[in-house]
């Protein structure tokens, strides 16, 4: 089943599920109206440099919640929780390359891992269906297409690298609504970062994304491009870290806030 047919299950009752190893699909549209994050975890002797490079890059690297190196509890956004478990698929990285996509990461945990938990634009489509503008890989039931842009982040320490975009055809008509509605999530990506031609952020063909699936775009509809949280990933394979871990792409950490507790008004 897609992720929306969880949309009115808790947070609490979307992890328990993912955690038995029930559910390894893309995560939109599961538990309608809460937070979904992004993941890292880096060694501690790493974390101290991707804590700056969040910082300089907010807009891709909006941080939720950090944890203790070692406690994979994360205690601000879902106590009781645990990093380990409760994401449908993770991703392994040695040297920058990816190794493993397993379920689980308990395997992997270390006594020094420090996990960040970063905003995801999934927080926001919860505004742009209330402004009934569509979201088209939630019609279509498949992940977020998202791209690898010519757009450099600020480096930080050992970490450096492009960002990432994830993408929404929007009406033509509903662009500028699309823009307010999302700009009141600043914690979670916020406004686009582009609107328009592809190319002009490097990406060649819209229509084959680095990441997630593509979406058709129809004639009366243009490409809004917003920051994404798998930018950590472009910097993990740029920076090439001896180990780390993230989600995979579109499988995503459901989080207890509301949507709403990150809105600007």
């Amino acid at each position: 089943m897609k992720g929306s047919a969880f949309s009115e299950y808790s947070p609490q009752q979307v992890r328990e599920i993912i955690r038995k190893g029930d559910y390894d699909l893309p995560t939109p549209g599961m538990a309608k109206g809460h937070v979904q994050a992004n993941l890292v975890v880096l060694p501690k002797d790493w974390a101290y440099d991707f804590l700056v490079f969040a910082q300089r890059n907010p807009k891709p690297c909006p941080v939720l919640d950090v944890t203790e190196p070692g406690d994979p509890e994360p205690k601000i956004v879902a106590p009781g929780a645990d990093i380990r478990t409760d994401i449908p698929k993770y991703r392994v990285w040695i040297d920058g390359q990816c190794v493993d996509e397993p379920k689980d990461i308990l395997k992997y945990w270390r006594d020094d891992f420090v996990a960040f938990l970063l905003g995801c634009s999934f927080t926001f489509e919860s505004a742009l269906l209330d402004a009934k503008i569509p979201v088209r890989h939630i019609e279509k039931g498949s992940n977020v297409p998202m791209y690898i842009t010519n757009i450099q982040c600020k480096p930080a320490g050992r970490l450096s690298g492009p960002m990432v975009v994830s993408m929404r055809p929007i009406p033509y008509n509903q662009v500028s609504t699309a823009v307010l509605s999302t700009g009141r999530f600043p914690a979670v990506h916020g406004a686009p970062i582009h609107i328009g031609n592809p190319e002009a952020i490097g990406i060649k063909n819209v229509n084959s994304p680095d990441f997630g699936d593509a979406v058709p775009i129809y004639d009366n509809e243009v490409p809004v491009f917003w920051a994404c949280g798998v930018t950590p990933q472009a910097a993990l394979m740029a920076s090439k870290p001896p180990l780390a871990i993230t989600h995979a792409p579109g499988h995503m950490f459901v989080a207890d806030p509301k949507d709403s507790s990150y809105a600007v008004f």
